[in-house]
């Protein structure tokens, strides 16, 4: 959609989702950074919301009307899904009913931790596609106290029914409480991959999600994403 085209102005667009002033994100079109439809933006232009395709430095940028980012501390005991046909509470019910959003992949029924809920499917799919690589950090209570041989196969890559592992960054916080951070999404990986040094885990946490974190979330508790960190989570996920 071109300049004089029906449509709303680029720069009140960006302004909107917390790109600055309005002069702020002129001075990000006139400087090459934004793209529309895979076409570098020019002052003046005009978009639909709806249905453009914006970028800023190669992120994608959500700006369609609607999009909610809520951030849950999930506790255990609550499925990671919509809906359950055992009758089990899911995670839905723990965020508003409206608009509705869906979990952005998944901790089992008795991790807790930080789990993403959204109506932005753009930005889902890249974060839980592997190809983008984003790291999940989790703290896990194990059995026993792992041995130097142990964490080494966790940070190299251990053997699973579905293939090595890749490797993990795995920091020892106490004899039982390790600290791992990794990037693929396989079911129950971090409780697997527990197993298979022979140190099941007893409670696991989920801390992080790329450059999202927060400690103060009570369990059960919500809260939007802040703009800034909106912003960080589509530079995770800019294409390379």
């Amino acid at each position: 959609m071109d300049a004089g085209v029906e449509g709303v102005r680029l720069q009140k667009v960006l302004a909107r989702v917390g790109f600055g002033s309005r002069r702020t994100c002129d001075d990000l079109i006139a400087a090459g950074r934004v793209l529309v439809n895979g076409s570098v933006a020019q002052l003046g232009r005009r978009v639909d919301p709806e249905t453009a395709v914006i970028l800023v430095d190669g992120a994608p940028v959500g700006i369609r009307p609607g999009l909610v980012h809520y951030l849950l501390n999930k506790p255990a005991g609550v499925v990671t899904t919509a809906d359950d046909p055992q009758g089990r509470p899911v995670v839905v019910d723990l965020v508003p009913a409206e608009p509705r959003v869906f979990p952005v992949g998944r901790l089992d029924l008795d991790t807790e931790g930080l789990l993403l809920l959204t109506n932005d499917g753009e930005l889902a799919n890249r974060i839980t596609h592997p190809s983008y690589g984003v790291e999940k950090e989790y703290v896990a209570h194990v059995e026993g106290s792992p041995s130097r041989s142990g964490l080494r196969l966790l940070r190299e890559g251990v053997e699973l029914d579905d293939g090595i592992t890749a490797p993990a960054r795995v920091t020892p916080v106490e004899p039982n409480v390790l600290r791992l951070v990794i990037h693929e999404g396989r079911n129950r990986q971090v409780r697997r991959m527990c197993e298979a040094i022979g140190h099941p885990v007893l409670r696991l946490v989920r801390t992080r999600i790329g450059p999202l974190s927060d400690r103060s979330i009570r369990p059960g508790a919500w809260r939007h994403l802040e703009t800034d960190e909106l912003r960080a989570l589509e530079r995770a996920v800019a294409d390379a």
